[in-house]
């Protein structure tokens, strides 16, 4: 399974992903896309060597991964105090990938019916429905010819 990461700022709510998914699946290739430099290298420094920066690299890899992840904000244009495009918004949005987004209500945006929880809890749901996804694919697998 391919899973790209999505941040921007400073790659906090993706680092703590990549720690996550790192230690939990091991074998699982994920990918940190930062919107900025910061961003990918603090992803990076949470346990994956696969990273790039800006647009074109969430345009590119949105269509060749299983999973999307990353806050809320990645499927709005300006997002993140403008550094999601529209461009990226749009990749990510139209993928054909799984996306799992993190709520964030921030800059005005309210995500309604959410309840109000901590980052970590959100992030430790989303590393359980990746396990959960995970499982599922297996299963397929195993029933090809």
């Amino acid at each position: 399974m391919r899973i790209m990461i999505v941040d921007g700022q400073g790659g906090g709510v993706g680092r703590s992903l990549v720690e996550e998914l790192s230690r939990k699946y091991p074998t699982t290739e994920i990918i940190a896309v930062g919107t900025n430099a910061t961003a990918t290298t603090n992803m990076m420094k949470g346990g994956t060597n696969l990273g790039a920066t800006g647009e074109n690299a969430v345009v590119y890899n949105s269509s060749r991964v299983d999973v999307i992840v990353g806050p809320i904000g990645i499927v709005m244009a300006n997002a993140m105090l403008g550094e999601i495009t529209p461009k990226m918004a749009e990749a990510v949005a139209s993928s054909e990938a799984r996306l799992l987004l993190i709520p964030m209500n921030r800059c005005e945006t309210v995500v309604v019916g959410v309840e109000n929880r901590k980052l970590a809890d959100y992030i430790a749901e989303a590393i359980k429905l990746i396990g959960q996804m995970q499982m599922e694919r297996d299963r397929k697998e195993i029933w090809k010819c």
